[in-house]
């Protein structure tokens, strides 16, 4: 069993006032680090969308050069060179050259490194920016999109992008029927710069990745660790925009992932988890290392009060629990003179004084309950034999002899059980059969009157005070079957439940209204006075002072439709 002292009640206080802190610190830590991640996530997130965006923008600029250039009158111009003449005469030659100029003015407006190709089918001719020469027929193989070509350049693969556009639009199926191809084409070491200008900006290692084609490096980039990341990447679909947590090289990194619309490839970037939480890593540990020194500085606080307070209080303690068993002969030896020593004489003075009330307080009152008892039971006595008598002087005024004769008997056996009464608890199966011998001497009187009794066999035996239940049958005859002129019908029975038995009475009368039954609890809840009949008070009191203040007379409307009166009280589980 817990024992509560002084020592226990301190550290439990510590620990009351530890836990909401570091509950409410683990919460908030918890919470700031998910925000923490959430938003250097989405900032990273943001920063590879908008670079993402730059990219494809760059992609569409130049893919938008082909379509422009076709609207070129110098353009269509060359175009008409086939219809009219198959040789470059000098107007051809200065045409070819306006188209270069274009083509070189085109290119130096954007700063990736790209070049313009203008094929005529009609001449077998290719223009480009320093050349008019003639071009193979697969050159010239029009495919919608972009289109991406590995090669190697060194020991590194390198990608070659493309765009094309015919004119007319409609013959890009048959590229050989168009009268112009334009093309644009520029190398993945412009994706590579941007790539660096991104790393340089704060980020780690991004790359940009097609599953189908492969891989173009920031020219710093962790090879070997993208190819292991990359492979993890590849366990499961990957979506347009997505955040993953991976584990490599034994720690956890988040990994970014955009989609790019223009060319379905994807930017990927990768930050270690252990950098974003470095600084609440930090913070954790000093609050653990505070709430450590707070834990030791508050255990030692508690000894030191243990030490100097609760050692001397054990004595004391032991002398209440010496008390609390019944021991009023014990006293504490006192030594010293402090202020344990002090409270030591106050005990020593206070086990006397109760000592000396239980001795002489106590006894006195078991006798005056047991007289109130006594007195309680006399006071029932003469209301029912004033009754009984009544009603033998009737029965004789009307010459029933075998009706006095039987009352007679009856009264003989009643005043046999009632004289002999020296015990306080009866079995209920005796106070039972002193009722019926009371209804037969109704019924004697009432041939109107019936009654029934029922017994189960396992409460026979309960206990209960003598003359409890004759009052409330009285009741019930003088006060419900009596005023009226019709069968009488008494029901007595008896059932015990849950360890708490109950003895009801009820009866077929006139029965009471609620009111008139909340005021007659009411006054059997008030003292006895002078108006107040002495039966059904008597009957509640004594069954109170036997059993408690959990047993009680309630009344009720009866199901035979009068009224009902029911004793309960708690009975011994052993029982």
């Amino acid at each position: 069993m817990f024992k509560s002292n002084l020592f226990r009640k301190i550290v439990l206080l510590i620990i009351v006032m530890l836990i909401p802190i570091i509950a409410l610190y683990f919460y908030a830590n918890r919470t700031s680090s998910e925000v923490l991640r959430q938003e250097l996530n989405q900032s990273n997130m943001n920063q590879l969308v908008f670079f993402q965006d730059q990219l494809s923008t760059r992609f569409d600029t130049l893919a938008s050069w082909t379509n422009l250039l076709t609207h070129d009158p110098d353009i269509k111009s060359f175009q008409d060179i086939y219809l009219q003449d198959k040789q470059l005469n000098l107007d051809s030659i200065n045409l070819i050259k306006r188209i270069q100029d274009k083509i070189s003015l085109q290119q130096s407006s954007s700063n990736w490194k790209s070049k313009l190709y203008i094929y005529s089918p009609s001449l077998s001719r290719v223009v480009t920016e320093r050349d008019a020469g003639y071009y193979r027929k697969e050159d010239i193989a029009v495919k919608h999109g972009w289109q991406v070509q590995p090669y190697q350049n060194g020991e590194e693969t390198s990608y070659l992008f493309s765009w094309s556009a015919t004119a007319p639009f409609l013959t890009a199926a048959q590229s050989e029927n168009a009268n112009t191809i334009i093309k644009v084409e520029f190398d993945s070491s412009n994706i590579q710069d941007m790539l660096d200008g991104f790393k340089t900006g704060g980020h780690r290692d991004p790359f940009y990745y097609n599953a189908s084609l492969g891989v173009i490096f920031n020219r710093t980039a962790d090879r070997p660790f993208i190819q292991k990341l990359i492979r993890q990447l590849q366990d499961k679909p990957m979506p347009e925009v997505e955040n993953r947590t991976v584990r490599l090289r034994d720690q956890n990194y988040t990994v970014n992932i955009v989609k790019s619309q223009t060319t379905g490839w994807y930017m990927v970037d990768y930050l270690p988890l252990s950098e974003i939480m470095k600084p609440i890593g930090d913070s954790n540990r000093l609050f653990y290392y505070s709430i450590g020194a707070l834990l030791l500085m508050s255990f030692l606080a508690a000894y030191l009060l243990y030490s100097q307070v609760q050692v001397p209080l054990k004595q004391l303690i032991y002398g209440f629990q010496r008390l609390k068993a019944g021991d009023y002969n014990f006293r504490i030896n006192v030594k010293g003179n402090n202020e344990f020593s002090f409270l030591s004489l106050r005990f020593n003075s206070m086990v006397e004084q109760i000592q000396e009330l239980f001795e002489r307080v106590y006894l006195e009152q078991i006798h005056v309950k047991e007289a109130r008892l006594k007195q309680l039971q006399s006071q029932i006595n003469p209301h029912f034999f004033y009754n009984c008598f009544s009603f033998i002087t009737s029965m004789a005024k009307l010459r029933k002899h075998e009706a006095v004769v039987a009352m007679s008997n009856s009264l003989s056996r009643y005043y046999r059980y009632t004289t002999r009464q020296e015990r306080d608890l009866v079995p209920l199966e005796e106070e039972l059969d002193f009722v019926k011998y009371y209804m037969e001497i109704q019924t004697m009187r009432m041939n109107r009157l019936v009654y029934d009794i029922d017994l189960p066999d396992k409460c026979r035996r309960m206990e209960l005070p003598p003359l409890l239940i004759q009052p409330l049958v009285e009741n019930a005859v003088l006060h419900g079957i009596e005023p009226q002129a019709d069968k009488g019908v008494i029901r007595i029975f008896v059932s015990l439940e849950h360890q708490r038995m109950k003895v009801v009475v009820e009866d077929n009368g006139k029965g009471m209204t609620g009111e008139e039954l909340l005021q007659l609890e009411n006054r059997l809840s008030s003292p006895l006075d002078e108006t107040m009949g002495c039966g059904l008070w008597n009957v509640q009191q004594r069954l109170r002072l036997r059993f408690g203040e959990t047993a009680q007379l309630s009344f009720r409307k009866s199901e035979l439709g009068g009224l009902g009166a029911m004793l309960t009280w708690d009975i011994d589980e052993k029982l």
